[in-house]
């Protein structure tokens, strides 16, 4: 792990991973690179104590603006590509933290590089978006507790 970065959640024996895989949120004060091989971006946006979130593919609850990484991209290029999406004007980002998936075998049904795999969170520096969602208050986050990165997103980032 790159010197600064520090665990601030860790889940063994995860239930969402195959057998044994472990999952460590970690924070990067002051950002940092994106590490690799990262499997989604999602994009931060804060407003007056409130996250942006859109509706979640498939099950429709809130959640972080979110994009795969293409095969031919990084974690960083995948989340530029995304903050255009999604944000009103050109933003810069910064990484706040991912989520990092360890896995020692490889399960059919696990779709995620091995034995490494991270979720970056990067923080826009500003929240107008052109997009259609909510402005969900940290205060009352409801199901965002549930979210693997939510212990990167509960205290406000700037």
């Amino acid at each position: 792990m790159t010197p600064g970065h520090h665990v601030v959640r860790s889940v063994a024996d995860a239930p969402w991973l195959p057998p044994g895989g472990r999952a460590d949120v970690v924070r990067t004060p002051g950002g940092g690179r994106c590490p690799e091989p990262t499997g989604l971006a999602r994009l931060l946006v804060e407003r007056d104590g409130a996250v942006f979130c859109v509706p979640r593919d498939g099950s429709g609850r809130p959640d972080l603006p979110t994009v795969r990484v293409a095969a031919e991209e990084s974690g960083q290029q995948a989340a530029e590509r995304l903050a255009a999406a999604v944000l009103a004007g050109h933003a810069d980002l910064t990484l706040v933290g991912y989520v990092r998936n360890t896995v020692s075998t490889t399960a059919a049904d696990y779709p995620w590089p091995t034995p490494f795999a991270y979720f970056a969170v990067f923080r826009a520096a500003i929240s107008a978006v052109r997009v259609p969602g909510t402005w969900v208050p940290r205060e009352a986050p409801g199901d965002l507790v549930e979210r693997h990165w939510w212990p990167l997103v509960a205290t406000p980032t700037t």
